[in-house]
Formats: structure tokens, C-alpha cells, sequence
């Protein structure tokens, strides 16, 4: 199984989702691989903004390691699901994906606790410390939903 997590920039919300599931996958013994991406290329090749990093390292999970990537049409081949954290994410990847772009294989990532509402993850980017922590909880119960409803298959 092979998963990647898509934001705007890939430095605040897609390296928490990359950590994230990366942890719980490893915790459950799963051989999965877990990417993360952004559809913009400001920050390729940053490391993840420092409040991601602290509040990722305040559950136990180091994500210093990453550096941000930018989203690409090959990725349609490379994974199995692609979650997008929001909306804008979602039409920017079309943009870039153009005809190799997979619907099957798309969905956004708060979709797998509520089905159809279609509900962003927020960009912390602006904000302060606290918008970090919300989106870490955001993202750590869409992880557990997408273990659960993946274990077992192979899509």
C-alpha cells in the first residue's frame, strides 16, 4: 500500500499527515510506504515548518527528516490513494495531474471520518501554535480511519 499526503506547500499540514500515518503504520506492523507533497514549489526542499516539527515531536514523531516535494502526474502511478487536505489542494492537483489525473484514487482526507462533507484540514500556516495541535488531531483520527479501513485490503 502506498499513500500520499498533498497540501499547498508540503511544510505544515501534509508532513503532519506523513508523520502521522507513517507512525501508526509502523506501530501496527504494516508495510506501507507514506509520501507527502505540494501542489506549489515554494518551499521544495524545506524542512517542515518548526511548529509541525514541535508539536509532531510533542506525540513522539520526528518528522525533521523531510523536505518538502512538489506534487507531480507521475505520483498517479506511483500510489494507491492520494488524500488531499483541502479543496484548493484537490483542483491544483487536476491542474497539475491534467490527463493522468485518477479520480479512483483521490480523496479528501476528511472524508474518512465524514463521508461526503467534503471538510478541509486548515492551513496553520498563518496562524499560531495552537492551529497546529488542531490540525495534528484532525489528521491523527483521519489516520486511525484510513488503518482501519485499509489493513486488511490492497485496494
Amino acid at each position: 500500500m502506498k499513500i500520499l499526503m498533498v497540501c499547498l506547500g508540503n511544510i505544515c499540514r501534509s508532513p503532519l499527515a506523513e508523520g502521522i500515518l507513517q507512525h501508526k503504520v509502523q506501530q501496527e506492523g504494516l508495510s506501507w510506504t507514506i509520501d507527502s507533497a505540494g501542489t506549489n514549489g515554494y518551499h521544495v526542499g524545506e524542512e517542515p515548518h518548526h511548529l509541525s516539527q514541535k508539536v509532531a515531536l510533542l506525540h513522539g514523531i520526528d518528522i525533521s527528516h523531510q523536505r518538502a516535494r512538489r506534487f507531480t502526474a507521475a505520483d498517479f502511478i506511483q500510489f494507491d490513494k492520494i488524500y488531499a487536505m483541502a479543496e484548493d489542494v484537490l483542483a491544483a492537483m487536476q491542474r497539475i495531474a491534467r490527463k493522468d489525473f485518477d479520480a479512483a484514487k483521490v480523496e479528501l482526507l476528511m472524508n474518512e471520518l465524514y463521508p461526503g462533507k467534503n471538510m478541509d484540514v486548515p492551513d496553520p500556516w498563518y496562524g499560531t501554535e495552537p492551529g497546529y495541535h488542531e490540525v495534528y488531531t484532525m489528521i491523527d483520527k483521519a489516520s486511525d480511519k484510513i488503518i482501519e479501513k485499509y489493513r486488511v485490503s490492497n485496494i
